[in-house]
C-alpha cells in the first residue's frame, strides 16, 4: 500500500506551487467524479430493482 503524504518537492518550492496545486486539484477532482459516478450507478441499480419488484 502506498504512502498517503504530500507529493515530493512541495515544500519551499515557490516556483512549483502552481504545478503542484494543479496536480493536487486534479486528484481531488478525479476522486469527486468517481464518487458521483458510483452514486449514479447505485441510484440507477436501485431504481431498476424497485421497478422489478
Amino acid at each position: 500500500m502506498s504512502k498517503k503524504g504530500k507529493a515530493k518537492n512541495t515544500v519551499n518550492k515557490a516556483k512549483h506551487t502552481r504545478l503542484m496545486n494543479q496536480k493536487i486539484n486534479k486528484v481531488k477532482l478525479e476522486k469527486q467524479q468517481t464518487k458521483e459516478r458510483l452514486k449514479a450507478i447505485i441510484l440507477k441499480a436501485n431504481e431498476q430493482k424497485d421497478q422489478e419488484s
